[in-house]
């Protein structure tokens, strides 16, 4: 899970960070804040899955930052050292409330929590696009979701010009000019994509076949976009790309 943490105090975060590293693996923390606009800015850079919020953050509160947000597509955890505050945490709808200093079986417990419901909002994006997907009699152009930070794109396969690897997130590159960063790794979308006409040039990326225009003998192997965009073909794809552009363009 990605997540973020914001504190203002920065020995918290560090401990934090610390504990859950030790006992929850999986939570990979992107980035930290120690305030309200800074902690926007980063919710708006990495679109985190979950949010290790503190209330109070250098006189406003964590309840500012998330009335601030509008829409919330990330799991809330708020860690305080005032219990008075609980309430209103409840009340908010927070995931869960840790109170320092922090119990690590309470905080294993929230982040499980967690973990089971993004689990469960990942399904019924993906139920409810399989839905609309099943209901739309023309299907000339099927669509793949694209979880976002404050919504879920539905983008039509055939406007994705290819997808690039940065880290554990990819890169859209839609035919409008638009540029979508969505917090997925690659290796994910390659293989919903594959059966779509799309190439693996290189660990790094992934090519819609219909906006190839040309082999550049360049480099050992590149591939030129319609849109003039270079994408580098690596050794060990060369043979398997040079067969797939042969057979789709009948050469």
């Amino acid at each position: 899970m990605q997540a973020l943490i914001i504190d203002d105090e920065a020995h918290n975060r560090e401990n934090l960070k610390q504990l859950l590293k030790a006992y929850c693996p999986d939570v990979l923390i992107s980035a930290e804040a120690e305030g309200v606009e800074d902690g926007i800015r980063q919710i708006a850079l990495y679109r985190p899955e979950l949010l290790f919020l503190d209330i109070q953050l250098h006189g406003q509160s964590g309840f500012d930052l998330l009335q601030q947000i509008g829409t919330i597509n990330f799991e809330v955890i708020f860690v305080t050292a005032y219990g008075q505050y609980g309430i209103q945490a409840v009340k908010f709808a927070a995931l869960d409330y840790l109170l320092k200093p922090i119990d690590i079986e309470e905080l294993k417990s929230a982040v499980e929590k967690a973990r089971a419901a993004i689990v469960k909002k990942q399904k019924n994006e993906r139920l409810e696009y399989l839905i609309s997907y099943l209901k739309d009699e023309n299907k000339t152009s099927p669509k793949i979701a694209l979880p976002l930070l404050n919504e879920t794109r539905y983008i039509a396969i055939d406007e994705i010009i290819r997808c690039e690897a940065d880290n554990t997130y990819t890169f859209f590159f839609l035919a409008s000019g638009e540029r979508i960063l969505v917090s997925k790794n690659l290796k994910e979308y390659a293989g919903m994509l594959s059966a779509h006409g799309f190439l693996r040039t290189h660990q790094s990326h992934l090519v819609n076949i219909k906006f190839i225009k040309s082999w550049l003998k360049e480099d050992g192997g590149t591939i030129l976009l319609n849109n003039g965009t270079k994408v580098p073909v690596s050794k060990l794809n060369r043979d398997r790309v040079k067969e797939a552009l042969a057979k789709h363009f009948k050469l």
